[in-house]
């Protein structure tokens, strides 16, 4: 049932970006005080939606109201790796005076940081083990901890922090299993007002309420997200059906009225007839004739309001019938033999070698080395390359092996053409636009022909010429994912670490048909089993405790 106590209540909402490109309009609708999916397409608006809740930007029209303060957990964390996780936390000021007050320091400056949390220290280490990072996290550097660690991290300072009402934008991102498992626990317990952006149907589940921002309008649905998907399905047959019943109404209107004017021409014209033989005396042919016109005038205007209405009934249901577009993606033949030596893995044990277009998977859990894994094989394959993002990096065949410094799993890459998808799509220009990102991976590809690519991946119109900083989650990641398949050449050797992550599952289901067609090599980090299992890996590897193991 739908939560009648409103938390956040959205009246008449728009937001449009600086450079004129809107992002949300005429949005109205509410969000309960319980738990909450917010779902919709890549590009939908929810990030910039929670943004707006959040108080971070400022509606162009209409209003947000909330019953209280509003905590948000952004889709990616811009963390200053050298500060401590305490700040990450948010409750470093607190944390320190606490320290300085204990250590003799009785300045009044420290009471009111403190203010009435005197044990947060004792319960924010509680929380961080309860979240599975180690003792002693409060006072590590942030950049100590790998991407799902952070997470992890910033969602307890969400729960520490104790607003009202939370925002959640793709919390599972980088997550492993276990990760999640913790994820799912803190959310069952929530305290206050939930709204949770994600592309995980599992944590989709856990919710009250389903929330879709779709066309510029947001529903809310009173239930978890799979009765949500069988309501719309529903939906969507009961109104195909509607659209097709609509359309023959709609033809056997406008075929009524064409046997009417065949009527009403075959009347005059034997009227006429008569009128010329003389069958008939003038004065009664033309009160026939006057008479026949009103009638004919009464018939036409009756068939054309029929017709006139059984359009307007198909239009209704053609709106209710949902034309989404998906990504399509199709990827070049990179031209990788089967036999072709693509990379190299392994530890001090033994090694793994991925030859031509295979598939493998790396997994381990958070904080096992995996992306440090990923970064010092491309950062030694680029040293002969002046192509600093890894694609085309390297030279055939002459990698140096790359080391963990906590491990001794090694990765070599024996090919000069390597695309990269890092989990936390930090390798575009930001102040550019999409255009010279994507251009940038293909300087022989003209503008003309690279617009067209990129409306494959719904990335079209003024959108190409605003720059990467004021894009959402979704269109970052399709503008990365565009600059990396769009390269030429082709690589010949795909690296994806969490591909999954931000992507609505229409994309999803594209990219995985994508890969699985590719001709190159495909080398992954992701834990997301799912999209692993329907992936279909030659080889899975597993990164833990330094060593890596055939999974």
């Amino acid at each position: 049932m739908l939560n009648t106590s409103p938390a956040v209540v959205l009246d008449r909402l728009s937001f449009t970006w600086p450079d004129g490109t809107p992002a949300l309009g005429d949005v109205s609708g509410a969000f309960g005080s319980g738990r909450t999916g917010l779902i919709g397409r890549n590009g939908a608006g929810k990030s910039t939606l929670l943004r707006l809740i959040a108080g971070e930007l400022a509606p162009s029209a209409g209003s947000v109201a909330t019953v209280g303060t509003v905590d948000r957990l952004p889709q990616q964390l811009t963390l200053d790796t050298d500060r401590p996780i305490v700040d990450l936390l948010g409750i470093g000021d607190a944390v320190r005076a606490v320290r300085a007050i204990e250590s003799g320091d009785p300045d009044p400056a420290h009471f009111d940081a403190v203010g009435d949390d005197w044990d947060i220290e004792a319960r924010a280490t509680a929380a961080l083990a309860e979240a599975g990072l180690p003792p002693g996290a409060l006072d590590r550097r942030i950049g100590s901890l790998s991407g799902g660690e952070a997470v992890l991290a910033a969602l307890v300072g969400v729960r520490l922090r104790g607003a009202p009402i939370a925002l959640l934008d793709e919390p599972t991102n980088n997550l492993d299993g276990d990760a999640r498992a913790r994820l799912s626990e803190l959310v069952r317990g929530w305290r206050g007002a939930l709204i949770v952006v994600s592309h995980d149907t599992s944590l989709l589940e856990l919710m009250d309420d389903t929330a879709e921002l779709y066309g510029n309008g947001l529903s809310v649905y009173g239930g978890p997200y799979s009765q949500w998907r069988e309501w719309l399905e529903a939906e969507q047959a009961a109104a195909r059906q509607a659209e097709t019943a609509a359309r023959a109404d709609l033809r056997r209107e406008k075929r009524d009225r064409i046997q009417q004017e065949q009527v009403i021409a075959t009347r005059a014209a034997m009227g006429r007839k008569a009128q010329i033989e003389k069958r008939v005396p003038g004065i009664i042919a033309g009160a026939r004739k006057r008479a026949a016109q009103v009638s004919a005038g009464k018939v036409r205007g009756t068939a054309a309001d029929r017709e006139t209405a059984a359009r307007s009934a198909l239009d209704l249901a053609e709106r209710r019938v949902r034309d989404d577009e998906s990504v399509r993606i199709d990827l070049p033949d990179p031209g990788v033999a089967a036999g072709r030596r693509i990379a190299t893995l392994g530890d001090a044990e033994r090694s793994w070698t991925v030859q031509g277009p295979e598939r493998v998977a790396l997994v381990g859990p958070n904080g096992a080395g995996k992306t440090t894994l990923l970064q010092r094989m491309l950062a030694d394959a680029s040293r002969n390359s002046s192509n600093p993002d890894g694609i085309g990096a390297g030279g055939p065949d002459t990698g140096e092996t790359a080391t963990d410094w906590r491990s001794s799993a090694t990765a070599t890459a024996h090919t000069d053409r390597i695309g990269y998808l890092s989990q936390r799509i930090d390798g575009l220009d930001e102040g550019a636009s999409v255009l010279e990102n994507v251009r940038a991976s293909a300087p022989g590809v003209g503008d003309v022909e690279l617009r067209n690519r990129l409306a494959r991946f719904l990335v079209r119109g003024d959108t190409v010429l605003r720059p990467v900083s004021a894009l959402s989650g979704g269109e970052r990641f399709r503008v990365a994912l565009a600059r990396l398949l769009l390269a030429d050449p082709p690589p010949q050797l795909l690296v994806l670490d969490e591909p999954t992550n931000n992507l609505d599952l229409d994309t999803l289901d594209q990219l995985v048909d994508a890969l699985s067609a590719y001709r190159g090599a495909v080398l992954v980090v992701s834990h997301d089993t799912g999209f692993l299992q329907r992936l279909g890996p030659d080889l899975t590897l597993e990164l833990r405790g330094g060593e890596l193991s055939e999974h």
